[in-house]
C-alpha cells in the first residue's frame, strides 16, 4: 500500500511539475504498470482489482449506461443557458482539431482515465482489503487518496468561469479544499460503479464521458 501512494504520489509530481504534455499518457501507462505490478505481487486476484474478463459485460453495460445518463445531463445543460457557464472554460476554447482529438481520444482516456480507474477502484481498495465486494473502509480510504490526488490539478481551478462565479471570492487553499472533497465524493460514486458493474470497466466508461464530454462541450462554446 505504501508502494502505491508513493509511486502515485511521484506520477502526480511529475504529470503536473515536470514531464511535457506530450509525456502524460506515458506517464499513466507505466504508472498503470507499476500498480498492477504490485498488484500481482501483493497476490490479489484480477477480480479483485476489477479486471476480470468474466464479468466485461456487465462492466460494459453498466458503464454505457452511466455515459449515457451523463450525455443526457451534458445535452440539458448545454441546452440551457444559465447552466451553459459549466462549461465556459478559457483554457479549451483555443484547441484547435488535432489538439481536441489529442486530448478526448490520447491524454484523457489514457493518461487520466486509465491510471484513475486502475488505482482508485482497482488496486488500492483492494490493497485495502475490499476484495471483490463493496466494503466502505476500503471504499472511503480509496476516495479519501483520489480526493488528495487532486490537489495539484485543483489549482487551476479559476480558468473555469462558473467556479469563478460561485466561489471567486474564494482563497486559492479554499477552493483546492472544496476540489479535494467533491473529488473524494465522486471517488466513492465511481467506485459504487465499480462494484455494481463488477470491473473498472464501468466507472472508466463513465468518466471518459465525463471528461473527453466536458471538454468537446467546452471546445463547442469557445469555437
Amino acid at each position: 500500500m505504501l508502494a502505491a501512494v508513493l509511486l502515485l504520489a511521484a506520477a502526480t509530481t511529475l504529470a503536473n511539475r515536470v514531464l511535457p504534455g506530450w509525456a502524460y499518457p506515458v506517464c499513466g501507462l507505466c504508472t498503470v504498470a507499476g500498480l498492477l505490478g504490485l498488484a500481482q505481487w501483493s497476490g490479489l486476484r484480477l477480480a479483485e482489482v476489477g479486471l476480470d474478463r468474466r464479468e466485461l459485460r456487465r462492466a460494459a453495460a453498466v458503464g454505457l449506461i452511466g455515459a449515457g445518463l451523463v450525455g443526457l445531463a451534458f445535452g440539458i445543460a448545454l441546452a440551457v443557458p444559465v447552466l451553459r457557464t459549466a462549461f465556459d472554460d478559457d483554457r479549451l476554447g483555443m484547441l484547435g482539431p488535432g489538439a481536441l482529438l489529442w486530448v478526448t481520444l490520447i491524454r484523457i482516456p489514457l493518461g487520466t482515465v486509465l491510471l484513475e480507474e486502475i488505482a482508485f477502484r482497482g488496486v488500492l481498495p483492494a490493497l485495502l482489503g475490499a476484495g471483490d465486494r463493496w466494503r466502505w473502509g476500503p471504499v472511503l480510504g480509496a476516495s479519501a487518496l483520489f480526493g488528495l490526488w487532486h490537489v495539484l490539478p485543483s489549482l487551476a481551478l479559476r480558468h473555469n468561469a462558473a467556479v469563478n462565479t460561485v466561489l471567486g471570492g474564494a482563497s486559492t487553499v479554499l477552493l483546492s479544499v472544496f476540489a479535494m472533497l467533491a473529488a473524494a465524493v465522486a471517488g466513492v460514486i465511481m467506485c459504487w460503479l465499480r462494484y455494481a458493474g463488477r470491473g473498472v470497466l464501468a466507472p472508466a466508461l463513465v468518466h471518459v464521458a465525463t471528461n473527453s464530454g466536458g471538454v468537446l462541450a467546452a471546445w463547442s462554446l469557445g469555437g
